[in-house]
């Protein structure tokens, strides 16, 4: 087997893969945030099927242009790789293609970055047409300008006499064929965005609430816990949920609201993944109250808020109205540590989702919260009014049905505008001031 197949072959089907991992730790870098970093990128790496084996840190002022670190150092992290057994190296940040270039020519391994462990992860876990659209395109944006290191294979068809054509002809046809794959995914992505919206519209009055958070803080656990139901899929790694999903919640008194679990967020997001998957946070961004969720249990849970407040930053609904809610207290020994964070956020909230405790008391909040501007109505109907009511759609709800004596009883809930709409729908007089 010659060296260049060697670089390129993968372990049988089932079988994980064995990776290296390795970090420049910056002299401005604490030495602790270049390891958490690690153990972040080691449970990707965990997710996407391969076993760490080895972790590796070089300290630089700043990554080596042509290697990211280092001549020297990447022949150690060759040595120690192949003493290991390990058939690929996986960088904390991203490589350039050159960078790339170089060390799988150098090291005869299999090489990516943080962005490019994300997007496989992605395209494991894509489930519905849009996820898979939504992957597909950050995928080719990522891998457009990389296209020239993947036609290595013909370079030794270019150059002198007669030679020089077929490399980089193959390589423009490549870039056609991806730009107009990616002009067509976005037209897909609207068309879908479009549907999207039509379905937000059908439900639109329902007042909802967007789970949003770092990835694997427990957003679907709590959604499944809102809404009564084990339905949101769970799995402790990261990345579990890619597509938004939708739970109705029913209140004690009647009410109803709609929870959205969206997909997490992490460090080091590849922006062309935050630009893919804007139309499924957008889900966020219309919602009526953001709940960002956050793990009380991570040590460094106020960095994890803020990479998650930055991405909100970035989609441009940073002004929503946002409850900051802390998930797993049940992991946490010192109540110390509960109390310094009470201080640090108040007016936030502390639950856990898998054991139950006090989400009562966020569905409570989320009721005051999001039915604040309320308005209810007593009213007699006939069954023909009834009929016309319930067809008005989810814009108001209807409440206590009682039939007496021909006619029904009920309670009309809603903003004062659609129960405004809804009453002149059936010919009721609409009360002053409604």
């Amino acid at each position: 087997m010659n060296e260049r197949n060697a670089m390129k072959r993968t372990p049988p089907e089932g079988e994980r893969e064995r990776a290296v991992l390795c970090a420049v730790n910056r002299a401005a870098t604490p030495v602790w945030l270049v390891e958490d970093h690690l153990d972040e990128l080691a449970a990707l790496a965990d997710t996407a099927g391969a076993d760490v084996i080895e972790r590796i840190t070089q300290p630089r002022m700043k990554p080596d242009p042509a290697t990211y670190i280092g001549r020297g150092k990447v022949s150690e992290v060759t040595q120690r790789a192949k003493n290991q057994g390990a058939n690929l190296v996986i960088f904390d940040d991203d490589l350039t293609p050159v960078q790339v270039r170089n060390l799988e020519q150098r090291m005869k391994l299999k090489v990516i970055d943080r962005s490019g462990l994300i997007l496989d992860i992605f395209a494991r876990r894509a489930r519905t047409r849009e996820a898979k659209v939504q992957v597909e395109l950050a995928q080719l944006e990522y891998y457009y300008p990389r296209l020239t290191r993947m036609w290595t294979h013909l370079r030794g068809q270019q150059g002198g006499i007669g030679f020089r054509g077929p490399g980089e002809t193959q390589l423009e046809v490549d870039r056609r064929i991806v730009q107009r794959r990616i002009t067509q995914l976005k037209k897909q992505l609207a068309k879908i965005g479009r549907q999207r919206e039509t379905r937000r519209r059908s439900r639109r009055r329902i007042p909802t609430a967007a789970l949003v958070g770092y990835t694997n803080v427990g957003k679907s656990t709590l959604l499944n816990a809102l809404s009564g139901t084990d339905s949101a899929f769970v799995e402790n790694r990261l990345f579990a949920t890619l597509d938004p999903k939708w739970r109705r919640v029913e209140s004690e008194n009647g009410r109803a609201f709609i929870a959205i679990d969206t997909v997490g967020f992490i460090r080091k997001l590849p922006h062309h993944l935050v630009a893919s998957f804007r139309s499924t946070l957008e889900e966020a961004s219309t919602a009526d109250l953001i709940v960002h969720v956050a793990d009380l249990s991570h040590p460094l849970y106020d960095d994890q808020i803020e990479q998650t407040r930055r991405v909100i930053e970035q989609l441009e609904f940073e002004d929503k109205p946002t409850l900051l809610v802390f998930n797993k207290i049940d992991r946490v020994q010192q109540t110390s540590f509960i109390e310094k964070a009470r201080q640090n956020h108040p007016d936030s909230l502390f639950l856990s989702a898998t054991t139950g405790l006090r989400v009562w008391e966020l569905q409570k909040r989320l009721e005051r919260i999001l039915f604040a501007a309320e308005k209810s109505l007593a009213l007699e109907v006939s069954p023909d009014q009834l009929r016309l009511l319930q067809e008005y759609g989810d814009s108001v709800e209807l409440r206590n049905k009682q039939w007496h004596e021909g006619v029904i009883r009920l309670t009309l809930a809603g903003q004062g505008a659609d129960l405004a709409n809804a009453l002149r729908t059936i010919d009721h007089p609409i009360p002053q001031g409604l």
